[in-house]
């Protein structure tokens, strides 16, 4: 019912793109900061690339060597710190919409009696979940600020993903991983999940797939 694996014991989502349209949000906070700071167009693909999936300064730091710069740690802060402002603002503003099919999707993997987590490298977790109202379906959060805090590497590294699993008391090869972009897509392979599905917001079904998704949707309703 659930499209997943028969030994699947639990499932971890990404937040924003998967379970939430809050990543429409993010590329816009990240191309107005990228734009002020360099004055140059910050592009569709410069998001899904450099930033899409990584912690916020990780995602700052990438794309600014991608420009042939070598910024310093207080720069790679400022950025992101001006760019969470903009998160910020611009979710008070406009609110935070979960996706139906998703929301359809994790009422489906409650009823079926799998715990779910959230893994995500945003520190706004806790404010979104609340806002999509989905904080009542969640046993496990490991968010940007958890990253932090326990010093794991952020998307691609399988590390946030890991201690999802560790939180929920589930082997990897025992739980299914949700993601939207390739960083994280590669993270759940890299970490030996048992399931990668890759909801294809923009990424793209082949970027998806070659990242290591077993398999690729445009909506989690199609699973059910």
């Amino acid at each position: 019912m659930l499209g997943l694996p028969d030994d699947t014991r639990a499932v971890l989502f990404d937040l924003d793109g998967v379970l939430t349209s809050t990543a429409v949000l993010h590329r816009e906070a990240w191309k107005k900061t990228f734009e002020d700071y360099l004055g140059e167009p910050f592009t569709e693909d410069d998001y899904l690339r450099y930033v899409d999936g990584r912690p916020r300064y990780e995602g700052v730091r990438t794309y600014l060597e991608s420009r042939g710069l070598q910024p310093a740690e207080d720069t790679v802060r400022q950025v992101g710190d001006r760019k969470n402002a903009l998160i910020d603002q611009i979710i008070s503003e406009r609110g935070v919409q979960p996706y139906p099919g998703s929301v359809a999707y994790v009422e489906a993997v409650e009823a079926a009696g799998l715990p779910i987590g959230v893994v995500t490298s945003s520190a706004n977790a806790t404010r979104v979940l609340e806002a999509a109202g989905l904080t009542r379906f969640v046993k496990a959060q490991i968010d940007g600020l958890v990253i932090t805090r326990e010093n794991l590497r952020g998307k691609p590294a399988p590390d946030s993903f890991l201690a999802g699993a560790r939180a929920l008391g589930v082997e990897p090869a025992h739980a299914a991983v949700f993601e939207d972009a390739i960083a994280g897509a590669q993270a759940g392979h890299a970490g030996g999940f048992g399931y990668v599905v890759g909801v294809d917001r923009g990424a793209g079904e082949k970027a998806l797939s070659e990242a290591g998704a077993n398999i690729v949707v445009k909506d989690l309703a199609e699973l059910l």
